[in-house]
């Protein structure tokens, strides 16, 4: 009985130690379904994004593949490991590939909408994104 105890309390002292981790949501950020279909196992989604002056997406990650090409304005994009930041101008395209284990974040530094065309190929039945927490830099 007392190893019951025991390990109860060791999980009651384990989940209640610590801040927990909070996802950050995205604001000033809207979505457009252009278009979707299903091949194979796979869900392709071609949505246009509009990022508002100062708005951010949030910290998230991809279940599957996406692929943007910015259409307006310029795109700050900064990544989870607190060193990689890329800024994207009209004409320029970006990949944010399942297999890179880091969160990234979207967001308008400038003073006019930055607007995407983003394709998305997810696993079927799976999100477009997962939130995640801010990283501690």
């Amino acid at each position: 009985m007392r190893g019951i105890i025991g390990i109860g309390l060791a999980v009651v002292i384990l989940f209640s130690s610590g801040q927990p981790a909070r996802a950050t949501p995205g604001h000033g950020v809207s979505a457009k379904v252009v278009g979707q279909w299903t091949v194979d196992d796979t869900d392709y989604v071609l949505r246009e994004i509009t990022i508002r002056p100062g708005g951010s997406t949030g910290w998230h990650r991809h279940p599957g593949l996406v692929l943007a090409s910015v259409q307006r304005g310029t795109l700050t994009h900064r990544m989870s490991d607190c060193v990689t930041v890329r800024r994207y101008a009209v004409g320029e395209s970006l990949m944010e590939d399942p297999d890179d284990g880091r969160a990234h974040l979207g967001e308008n530094r400038g003073s006019k909408p930055v607007v995407l065309d983003a394709v998305y190929a997810t696993p079927q039945g799976r999100p477009l994104a997962v939130d995640s927490p801010a990283p501690a830099c």
